[in-house]
């Protein structure tokens, strides 16, 4: 098998994965004297070329569905990019695409740069039908035991 064979079954779009391109810009900001380098996310590329340099495999897991489902039924549903935080002026290497919020959050609190972009209709679809295939996934509470955070006092 040639390698241009694999690449393209690996950017083939299965019923969990899907290659997805991402068109960033950067951009120079100017405050005062001082000149740095912006990221931000334009949108996505949904049949991108084998030879395109970002392109991102966006994954679904099962045990993600509420969060599926929480940015589905949002106003704007957002797709999150995940990168490395880089400050020397290289290109940032791309760590993660997801449609998770919870997964861009914990992201988020370490020495990285998460952008997010409008998720397009046909990935919104492609969620939906997951979901319906896999079905809802509701969290289930234990019950507290009797007396649990509270003072033993008589």
């Amino acid at each position: 098998m040639s390698v241009s064979e694999e690449i393209t079954q690996e950017n083939e779009k299965t019923d969990t994965s899907w290659a997805i391109g991402v068109l960033r810009v950067e951009h120079e900001i100017k405050t005062g004297m001082w000149t740095t380098t912006q990221w931000t996310l334009d949108g996505f590329n949904l049949n991108p070329e084998p030879n395109e340099i970002d392109v991102c495999l966006l994954q679904l897991h099962k045990d993600e569905r509420t969060d599926y489902r929480f940015n589905l039924s949002s106003q704007q549903p957002k797709l999150f990019l995940i990168m490395d935080n880089v400050d020397s002026g290289e290109r940032p290497t791309i760590q993660l695409l997801t449609a998770s919020q919870t997964v861009a959050g914990q992201y988020m609190d370490g020495d990285n740069q998460v952008l997010s972009c409008d998720m397009p209709l046909a990935v919104q679809a492609w969620m939906e039908a997951y979901i319906g295939r896999h079905g809802e996934l509701l969290e289930v509470r234990r019950k507290k035991r009797k007396g649990a955070g509270r003072a033993n006092g008589k």
